[in-house]
Order: C-alpha cells, then structure tokens, then sequence
C-alpha cells in the first residue's frame, strides 16, 4: 500500500485522497467505514486513526504501526517509520521553520507551523537505563530483546498531522 502524507492537506493512499476538513461520509466513501473506539475511528486494522470535529470532519489523521507496522507512510519523500527519529526530526524540523513544542523531551514533537505530530513510548536513553539497571540487578538480558528495543526507541511509533493550528 502506498501512503504519501501532505501535511496541512491530506493523505493519500494508494491514490485516494483524505482531506483534513473533509466530511466522515466522504472519507468513509474513499477507504471504507472505520470502526469507532472512544472518540477515534480505526482504519486498515487499526493502523491509522482519525479524529473527527464536533461537525464531522477530519481534523487528525496518524499512522500508528511505528516500523513493525503494517502502513508504511511516506512524508517530504521519506519513509516516516523507516527513517531514524533523529532523521525525521531533522526534516520536520526544516520543514516546520519555527517553533516546535518539545516539552516531552524526544518522547514526542509537535511541529506547530506544519500541524505534524511524532510520538514513540521510548528513547534511546531508556535502552541505556533499562541495561544499566538490569546490570544492578544481577540479570542478564537477551541480545534479541535489547535489539528489538533500541529498535523501538531509534524510530517514531506514530505520525499524525492536523488541520491548520492542531497542536497550538
């Protein structure tokens, strides 16, 4: 499945447009019903969610699989799982120009001139603190699961975007 994100706009998939702003109706016309958990309407397997207004329309869009996932978004020509965290950051960083709320401290980053969200449950910090503990502690942890979660923490696990001003 191709997924281009257009931050500000929509996303595309596989060649159908969701706008932000668009009506529920339109969007479930375009991908399908989603299935409604809380206030969130679940698409592809719960790979992507979408937030609507009090007036139904599209005010969030994100992809939730992170790099094991099943949805594989593309944003300003990069894969948004595949690429490092500290890539992406970098490119949404330049393609924000100004100000970012960081006040989550590398768990999330809200760019707020281009209404794009990234959030990950972990940094590398807590891989080096999870060892480190677990050395203290007289066990041993499996090379495997080390690998699997600096794996986790070295890329984002979500990306969404929004409507104009989302994150302000």
């Amino acid at each position: 499945m191709n997924i281009e994100i257009f931050p500000l706009d929509k996303v595309l998939i596989d060649g159908v447009s969701v706008f932000l702003g668009a009506d529920r109706s339109t969007v479930e016309a375009a991908i399908g019903a989603g299935e409604l958990a809380g206030k969130r309407y679940y698409y592809y397997k719960g790979n992507m969610a979408v937030d609507y207004d009090s007036s139904d329309k599209v005010k969030f869009i994100e992809f939730l699989g992170g790099v094991d996932g099943e949805l594989h978004p593309v944003i300003y020509g990069v894969p948004a799982f595949e690429t490092t965290a500290d890539k992406l950051t970098e490119l949404l960083t330049e393609k924000n120009n100004g100000e970012i709320d960081d006040s989550e401290h590398g768990y999330s980053y809200g760019f707020l001139n281009i209404s794009v969200g990234v959030y990950r449950t972990r940094i590398p910090d807590d891989i080096e603190d999870m060892i480190e503990d677990a050395e203290e502690d007289g066990e041993e942890l499996d090379d495997e699961d080390i690998e699997f979660e600096r794996r986790k923490a070295d890329h984002w696990a979500t990306i969404g975007i929004g409507v104009k001003d989302y994150y302000r």
